[in-house]
């Protein structure tokens, strides 16, 4: 067995995406990716991706080695063009705006001083947290309730105290 690359697992509508960053650039789990897209990934589907954009990688995957198909950002990309379908333009933003960033920043956080993002999961919704100087952010724009000041629904109530309070 070659070497065993840690990855850090995201989760969308209660399904696992194993992810990595290998020389600064992100790859994620096949199998995962295809799951998450609604269907099993072939190799038929991969094999229209260029070689720079699959490979296959030994990872921990559910904390035990395994040999899996690993896809760059672009090859995800890729794929979500060549099998449009309306939810993968959320899976896209999902993995831009969230999963890449955040995957950066745990690659680099032995550096406290600089701001970190992470993603806080609940069933009903992800949202962005920004981490900075022992402090979490949320951006305005997350915070419509607050912001509009409607009456909070139950679930925004747990996130205001949790950090407003």
């Amino acid at each position: 067995m070659s070497d065993l690359f840690s990855v850090t697992v995201f989760t969308r509508h209660n399904l696992p995406l194993h992810a990595l960053l290998l020389e600064n650039q992100p790859w994620f789990c096949a199998r995962d990716i295809g799951r998450l897209m609604g269907f099993h990934l072939s190799e038929r589907m991969v094999n229209k991706l260029d070689k720079d954009q699959h490979h296959t990688l030994w990872i921990e995957y559910y904390r035990q080695p395994e040999k899996q198909l690993m896809l760059s950002e672009s090859g995800v990309y890729a794929l979500l063009v060549y099998h449009y379908a309306p939810g993968n333009r959320l899976l896209r933003e999902w993995i831009t705006h969230q999963v890449v960033p955040a995957l950066r920043d745990v690659e680099q956080s032995g550096n406290s001083d600089r701001p970190m993002l992470s993603v806080l999961d609940w069933p009903e919704m992800s949202l962005s947290l920004l981490h900075w100087q022992d402090e979490p952010w949320i951006r305005l724009r997350d915070m419509p309730c607050l912001l509009l000041g409607q009456q909070r629904t139950s679930w925004w109530r747990k996130v205001s105290q949790f950090f407003l309070f």
